[in-house]
């Protein structure tokens, strides 16, 4: 890794949105790079400063960086932020690239790409999968979807957040993927959960359970990693991540299968089910509420 001392002559980074996967992710950027970080909440960017970022509004971000990391809750809080009043579009200098961090839309992508163009700015989406801890230790997933110039261009950032970085093809494509997966995991987390119910209900412990499914073909992500982590407690532990955003995710995956004409039966299911979590538990809770529901 470059040591952030051989780093401090160089025009500094910037990274609007410190929710939970941001902040763990500036958090290793300010590690090697001098960052400067915003976010609606006072306490998020103090943390990020204490951890050695410095304090900026977005204006100030966009006229001093010429690569500008995203990372926000959803869509629209990505195009205010891109597009709107004030917005990196209208405030970036050209030459620079902003880097969508957030699970959105990659019809909204290629907006994002056309616009900026036309002030001479680049864009690349660049969701994650791994969660907080894996930005901490530098394992995430980062699924990127630029232009191979754009790519060559962020690589090198990139690849100090993590060394799992994938080009998987031009804007929107990091998306593409970012929404497939969390598909494939909302679909494995909700049916291990019914799986788990069946064997604690047939009188089987849990732990052993998921010992035994590690070792077997039904084994997965959620077995493997959520279930020692999260969910073998008497509490489930939170994961730092909501019920409404996963459901959103879903939505997301299915509005791509009905663009391409596709019908998505386990994914309808798996929209339900985290439909009926949102009403049970509201849209804030936390994913791993979603063990205790039904109850």
């Amino acid at each position: 890794m470059t040591d952030r001392s051989e780093l401090h002559d160089l025009t500094p980074v910037g990274f609007i949105g410190l929710g939970a996967m941001g902040a763990a992710i500036a958090a290793r950027l300010a590690a090697h790079v001098p960052l400067l970080v915003t976010d609606l909440r006072a306490a998020a960017v103090a943390q990020l400063v204490a951890c050695g970022g410095q304090a900026a509004s977005q204006a100030e971000i966009a006229q001093s960086c010429r690569v500008v990391f995203t990372s926000l809750p959803r869509t629209e809080n990505v195009r205010a932020v891109v597009l709107g009043d004030g917005g990196l579009a209208d405030t970036m200098r050209a030459g620079g690239v902003v880097v969508d961090m957030t699970t959105g839309s990659p019809a909204h992508d290629r907006v994002f790409e056309s616009e900026l163009a036309r002030r001479g700015i680049d864009f690349a989406d660049a969701p994650v999968s791994g969660g907080p801890q894996a930005a901490a230790e530098g394992t995430l997933a980062i699924l990127v979807g630029a232009s191979d110039q754009t790519m060559n261009r962020i690589r090198p950032t990139l690849d100090l957040i993590s060394s799992r970085v994938d080009h998987l093809g031009p804007v929107g494509s990091g998306h593409v993927v970012k929404l497939v997966n969390n598909l494939l995991s909302a679909c494995n987390r909700l049916s291990t959960l019914e799986a788990m119910s069946i064997a604690v209900k047939s009188g089987v412990d849990l732990k052993a359970c998921i010992d035994a499914i590690n070792k077997s073909s039904g084994r997965s992500y959620i077995t493997e990693s959520t279930y020692p982590r999260f969910l073998l407690g008497e509490e489930p532990v939170e994961q730092n991540f909501t019920v409404g955003l996963m459901a959103k995710d879903i939505t997301l995956a299915l509005d791509l299968a009905a663009d391409a004409g596709l019908v998505t039966r386990m994914g309808s299911v798996a929209r339900e089910l985290l439909s009926a979590g949102v009403e049970a538990f509201g849209e804030d809770a936390d994913i791993n509420r979603l063990m205790t529901f039904p109850a």
